[in-house]
């Protein structure tokens, strides 16, 4: 298993291993497109489930915040029982997931299989993976083999929008699961090419540290989730996620100080470059999920627009984000990786806050273009240097594990703003539709709290076209108050939603000011460049 061949140490790859590159490429081209599918797919998935935008909304959260909680697990597991039979449980709990959704007929079923459960294979999949390319390629080989499957999950993200929308639109959104099932089948099919790469660290778990990472990542966004719903005890999980944390923070060290084995190793925390590096990936990544949930949602339920449409509205956001990340990548010549990202959380402001006054005025998805494209510059941007800028400080044999940490963080991130920017548009709608009634002054005094309530629970699943047909019946004044109000309150409550990405990129922007102040300080002058 450790030798290596002529064509591998030469960094030439095999025609065997140009087959598994290009199999682990497409394992990762599943996974980043998935959510895309969901997000273009919303109100087709809401009209054929019966089910309320909401649902799907945290379905899309908690899936990620699964993976999230459980990536560092899963990294453990897959030490437990081999990096090789990890990866291919990771890869089936992913496909029943998605064969869950091309058969589901409710929301919980989705809810169990492909978020929970998808999730889970997610958190197995995405440490293995890495394990496995450093264990089954070697030198220029290895190097060429992350390439390929990085620009596996750039071009995903890139053309994710396009390609659901145009399977959800002309097929249907379930065929869109199928498709990533045959693709994983076919990935599951070279298995006999990976060679499995022996752990040969200490074999055990931190179970306290899992449970407490759990319950404090997931308590934070399901208190989130549950506010969305109405639900109670908000407050309570959200000290139960904080103080979970906290707690962890200090089972780590006490662990460590007794020379026992950990979930991670709090001195990775020493270096301020890496504290702030994964603050910045999931400050990112907050921005990035905020964005992507209540844009699709305001293009498909306020402007109508079917999943192609969504999808090509998305475009310029999705397509500048990939160029701009390659471009950045080969381009930043002695810019430091500091100076590229305290510009990517400026411009991320910059086209947030050209956005929000755009939102009541446009007619047409296209009219957003602009300030797509500056955000879509910016997260590029972001993207391009993060993971270098986080990982510079740490030695090579402590890379996986700070990779594993970092990707738990960003997923954590995108999580969070799934939940936290979906909730807050949805309950600034429920709160502008009870405003907007009880200050008319067509509606009737006695139908005022009627009609607000019947928009609170109901509205959110219907496009203007639809309520009209619903009040078909009602006298055209009321129509069309009821109508106008519908129209008035949602813009509005995307605009709200946008301060989250914007907050994100406020709070970036003040780390990236750190970010260079200590560039600066640990660079010897004698090197120190044009910034």
């Amino acid at each position: 298993m450790t030798d290596k061949s002529p064509s591998e140490g030469s960094g030439q790859l095999t025609s065997s291993n140009r087959v598994l590159a290009l199999l682990l490429a497409m394992a990762m081209f599943v996974l980043v497109v998935d959510t895309s599918l969901m997000n273009v797919s919303i109100s087709s998935v809401v009209r054929d489930l019966d089910t309320t935008v909401s649902g799907v909304q945290a379905a899309i959260a908690l899936e990620a915040l699964v993976s999230a909680a459980f990536i560092l697990i899963g990294g453990k597991v897959g030490d437990l029982i081999g990096r090789r039979r990890a990866y291919v449980l990771g890869l089936l709990g992913y496909a029943i997931g998605a064969s869950a959704m091309a058969f589901a007929q409710t929301l919980t079923a989705i809810v169990i299989f492909w978020a929970i459960l998808g999730g889970i294979g997610a958190s197995l999949l995405l440490p293995a993976m890495q394990s496995l390319i450093h264990g089954n390629f070697h030198g220029a080989a290895q190097k060429k083999v992350y390439a390929l499957v990085g620009a596996a999950a750039a071009i995903a993200a890139a053309i994710g929008p396009l390609l659901g929308g145009f399977i959800t639109t002309f097929l249907s959104w379930r065929i869109g699961f199928v498709l990533e099932v045959a693709i994983i089948a076919i990935v599951l099919s070279g298995m006999s090419l990976v060679k499995d790469v022996p752990y040969t660290g200490p074999k055990s778990i931190d179970l306290v540290g899992a449970a407490l990472s759990v319950i404090g990542m997931g308590t934070i966004v399901l208190g989130v989730l549950v506010w969305q719903e109405g639900g109670e005890a908000v407050g309570l999980l959200l000290a139960i996620g904080a103080l979970s944390l906290a707690g962890l923070a200090y089972w780590l060290v006490r662990r460590t100080r007794e020379e026992k084995s950990t979930l991670l190793d709090p001195d990775l925390f020493r270096s301020a470059m890496y504290r702030l590096g994964i603050s910045a990936q999931m400050l990112q990544q907050i921005a990035l999920g905020g964005t992507m949930i209540v844009l699709p949602i305001y293009l498909q339920m306020v402007l109508e627009y079917n999943a192609m449409q969504a999808g090509l509205s998305l475009a310029p956001l999705s397509l500048s984000m990939f160029a701009v990340a390659l471009l950045a990548g080969k381009k930043s010549g002695s810019r430091s990786p500091s100076s590229i990202i305290r510009w990517g959380f400026v411009l991320l402001i910059i086209g947030t806050v050209a956005l929000i006054p755009i939102v009541p005025r446009a007619e047409f998805g296209w009219g957003l273009m602009i300030p797509l494209v500056i955000m879509g510059s910016a997260l590029g941007l972001l993207v391009s240097q993060l993971n270098n800028y986080t990982l510079a400080p740490i030695p090579e044999d402590r890379i996986s594990e700070a990779a594993g940490v970092n990707s738990a963080a960003g997923s954590f991130g995108l999580s969070f703003g799934l939940a936290v920017a979906g909730a807050i548009m949805l309950a600034a709608m429920s709160i502008a539709f009870t405003t907007l009634t009880e200050s008319s002054s067509v509606l009737p005094p006695a139908e005022q709290q009627q009609v607000a309530q019947a928009l609170e629970d109901d509205a959110e699943l219907m496009s203007n076209s639809q309520l009209e047909q619903l009040l078909v019946e009602q006298p055209a004044s009321i129509r069309d108050e009821i109508v106008r109000i519908n129209t008035d309150a949602r813009p509005l409550a995307l605009q709200i939603a946008l301060l989250i990405p914007l907050f994100a990129g406020l709070v970036g922007t003040v780390i990236s000011t750190r970010m260079s102040k200590i560039h600066r300080i640990q660079s010897p002058p004698s090197s120190a460049g044009p910034l």
